[in-house]
């Protein structure tokens, strides 16, 4: 067993009063965060607290995971990728042609101050509304669709039993060949990795043509002993094994700290998958820098990485255009357009707010 063997008790011991949470890391606290977590709450499992205040209040933890003042602008995109143009059934968000994006909760073991459905998550949109007969009727009547995305909120959260039923329900439909994972539960809450769990994702490796999990993390120094071993018992499952990375204005947004990431991923046997530029959601926006900052760091982990080792570097364009290449290997200015994955030209106006 890796880990508690009872995660859901470190999911209910973290902390969701800010107070309670610089009380135990001792910092004073800016009263005007407060009124931050008003509008976007605040979750921190008390492990990830311990190595936030290891870091201290300047570290990168604090930054990814403590509410910021800047959170209060009104700047920015309640939707900035569009999933409410793509909604197409209860949970089911259908922005390309091949698969679709499955919501089972909106519930996540940490809440990342950048997240791009951090406005979605806080007042509960209707693609996360649940009527799973309905859903799948729309895949049986969609066999384009091969690959379920397992998304939320955080898909992990879900219980063992609960995705099973999930898994099997796909696992009939017969156009469902392919089935992926985006998980922050890896590296925050790795008890949730259970015995069990581990033997579902067996199971599924031998119902379905390919099972996929894409570890979220940011910065290397969000993993400990427990969750390098947690990742590591993963291999044995029979899942492929990715990873997905948010690019991060003071966080890690430079090539030598995003190195140390994917070598760490590499040790583990991950293959780096995702480099996310940030999207423009509003209460994110002192998270992004702009596109050309982006390429020179993605022009730099090219000349230093192996191209199998090397991360697709997306940005999504806004109004649900998709992701499409952020890197351009005539230049590192940006033009003000990108093509969409409908061959389209697409404006993007990029924030200089906080830049």
């Amino acid at each position: 067993m890796v880990g508690n063997p009872n995660w859901t008790n470190e999911f209910k011991e973290s902390f969701k009063d800010l107070r309670e949470l610089y009380h135990f890391l001792d910092w004073p606290l800016p009263e005007v965060l407060l009124d931050v977590t008003r509008k976007y709450p605040v979750f921190v499992p008390r492990k990830l607290a311990l190595k936030m205040k290891q870091q201290g209040p300047f570290g990168v933890l604090a930054r990814e995971f403590l509410p910021h003042i800047h959170e209060l602008s009104d700047h920015g995109l309640s939707d900035p990728i569009g999933d409410k143009n793509h909604f197409k059934a209860p949970q089911l968000i259908h922005r390309y042609h091949s698969r679709a994006l499955f919501t089972p909760t909106t519930v996540c073991p940490v809440h990342c101050r950048y997240c791009f459905r951090k406005n979605e998550l806080n007042s509960p949109e209707e693609i996360f509304q649940q009527d799973f007969l309905e859903t799948i009727s729309y895949l049986k009547a969609h066999p384009e669709i091969s690959e379920i995305i397992f998304t939320g909120g955080d898909p992990l959260t879900v219980s063992n039993q609960k995705l099973e039923k999930y898994l099997r329900s796909f696992a009939e439909i017969e156009s469902i060949k392919d089935i992926r994972f985006h998980s922050r539960y890896p590296v925050i809450l790795p008890s949730r990795l259970d015995e069990e769990f581990c033997a579902l994702l067996k199971w599924a490796s031998d119902q379905f043509r390919t099972v996929s999990l894409a570890i979220h993390a940011n910065h290397e120094s969000e993993f400990d002993e427990e969750s390098k071993k947690a990742i590591s018992n993963l291999n044995g499952t029979g899942v492929q094994l990715l990873s997905q990375t948010v690019l991060l204005k003071d966080v890690n947004d430079d090539s030598t700290i995003l190195i140390e990431l994917f070598e760490l991923f590499l040790d583990l046997k991950v293959r780096p998958y995702y480099l996310h530029h940030p999207d423009q959601v509003k209460g994110g926006l002192h998270f992004y820098l702009p596109l050309e900052r982006g390429r020179i760091i993605y022009h730099s982990l090219r000349d230093r990485l192996p191209g199998w080792a090397l991360p697709q570097y997306v940005i999504d364009i806004p109004e649900g255009h998709g992701k499409v290449s952020a890197f351009n290997p005539e230049g590192t200015s940006f033009s003000g357009q990108l093509i969409s994955r409908t061959g389209e030209l697409k404006k993007l106006q990029e924030p200089d707010f906080f830049n």
